[in-house]
């Protein structure tokens, strides 16, 4: 019996035509603005210790595996699977890379590991990797919409982790040049392994769900290539992802219309090194840090959505990994008149006795029905005062974006003490990197032959 699988075959169609696609020249723009991200996020975390521990991983499976051809940054060159598999997790160590706002999460990170590996390694130029980026950002973005990846995150799941898997496998498939029987069995694979639990938000778990889910995606896509069959209904029936992952039926994946690329037109990107979830609340801080004195302060309401209780509200961060999900130590930081950048996620600030004060004064409140874009933070000094600032769409979201002079200064921030004077001749690589030879100057640049 024919099953009916409208999602799937809307989602196999789609990447199928993946070669015959004109990318719209604002939709080409995204995608380097989001390749420039990447390499920001991923060459600022190299020193992180997730990043250590991968990286290492992956270059002693390198070691025993010959013929390597896909870079792990700034390190030799390796199977592309390995490859995606520490920069996929590399680039989320810092939790600074971009964010979709429809709930798929961070899929950047997965979709760039695995377009840029596979595109290094088979000789694809760069249209054909920027192609490949979009078709899986599309992909995943689309099937986490209308309020499905937020209930899994309600639910525990981390949408980064199960969307990651389809994006990068719509990625490889294009790349590699899957028929549609093929693809249909790559997103097969990809459904059966979805994974990635919020419990380990705060953990060196969270970004190697990204890098996990990057290699996962990749072996779907080369597993389908080599002949492996798969169940092709996953996405469609009532016993699949959706069933399975959200029990009482209360939202699924439904039928959708993908779109050549818009899906990236509201990807959003982060000025704070934090959880997207409290960025709002740190506008708000920064804004009111003007008028503030952090000795002055009695008292701190912190309004936030729903989805920033559910994920990052803990109130006692003990390490670093925990003060970026941790909506009191980042709107404490912006109190104090910090910018939130990678350096002030380190033990020495998380200690820092003023900053452990305004934590304890804090109190968050959900504001029901809002998004994680907004929040307010509310101040009452000792004299009695009450000053409040109220934020509506955080910095870095569509609506209120991040420039491209913005993303500059925070890919400079981010890779000059990697690269130094060589940071913006990288930048203005990947600014034009739809340009034939842009991905053998990147990689030259960023290779090294050992860690």
């Amino acid at each position: 019996m024919t099953q009916n699988t409208p999602i799937t075959d809307a989602a196999v169609n789609f990447v199928a035509a993946t070669p015959t696609r004109t990318l719209a020249p604002e939709v080409l723009d995204a995608a380097k603005m989001a390749l420039v991200d990447w390499f920001g996020c991923a060459l600022g975390a190299v020193n992180e210790p997730a990043a250590k521990a991968v990286r290492k991983v992956a270059q002693s499976w390198g070691q025993i595996s010959a013929g390597g051809k896909a870079h792990m940054l700034l390190g030799p060159a390796l199977a592309p699977s390995a490859a995606a598999l520490a920069n996929g997790t590399i680039v989320h160590c810092m939790d600074y890379d971009d964010t979709h706002l429809d709930g798929a999460g961070h899929i950047s990170g997965p979709t760039w590991a695995v377009a840029l590996a596979l595109a290094e390694a088979h000789g694809k130029s760069e249209r054909e990797a920027l192609a490949a980026y979009v078709t899986g950002f599309e992909i995943s973005a689309r099937l986490g919409a209308g309020g499905f990846g937020r209930k899994l995150q309600y639910k525990g799941f981390h949408p980064s982790s199960v969307f990651g898997r389809f994006s990068a496998a719509a990625a490889a498939s294009a790349l590699l040049g899957l028929d549609r029987g093929q693809i249909a069995h790559a997103l097969g694979v990809a459904s059966t392994t979805v994974s990635g639990l919020n419990a380990s938000f705060g953990t060196m778990s969270k970004p190697f769900h990204l890098g996990k889910a990057a290699m996962d995606g990749m072996l779907a896509a080369d597993m389908a290539s080599a002949g492996f069959e798969a169940a092709t209904h996953l996405l469609d029936a009532e016993n699949g992802i959706s069933g399975t992952l959200v029990q009482d039926q209360s939202v699924k994946i439904e039928p959708t219309e993908f779109s050549d690329g818009l899906a990236l037109l509201r990807n959003a990107y982060k000025p704070y090194a934090c959880c997207k979830a409290t960025h709002a609340c740190v506008d708000a801080a920064r804004k009111l840090s003007a008028n503030v004195k952090p000795g002055l302060i009695q008292r701190i309401v912190l309004g936030a959505s729903p989805m920033t209780l559910a994920v990052a509200a803990k109130p006692n961060p003990q390490t670093p990994l925990e003060g970026k999900f941790s909506v009191a130590y980042c709107a404490a930081l912006g109190l104090s008149g910090y910018a939130a950048v990678e350096s002030d996620f380190n033990d020495t600030r998380l200690r820092d006795p003023q900053l452990r004060e305004l934590i304890k004064k804090s109190e968050v409140r959900e504001q029901p029905g809002t998004e994680l874009t907004e929040g307010f933070v509310e101040v009452e000094l000792t004299d009695g005062r009450k000053l409040r600032e109220h934020i509506p769409l955080a910095l870095g979201n569509p609506g209120n974006p991040m420039s491209w002079a913005g993303m500059e200064a925070k890919f400079a921030g981010l890779v000059t003490p990697v690269l130094g004077n060589e940071t913006r001749a990288l930048f203005d690589l990947l600014r034009r990197f739809e340009e034939p030879g842009t991905l053998a100057r990147v990689m030259k640049m960023v290779a090294r032959s050992s860690i």
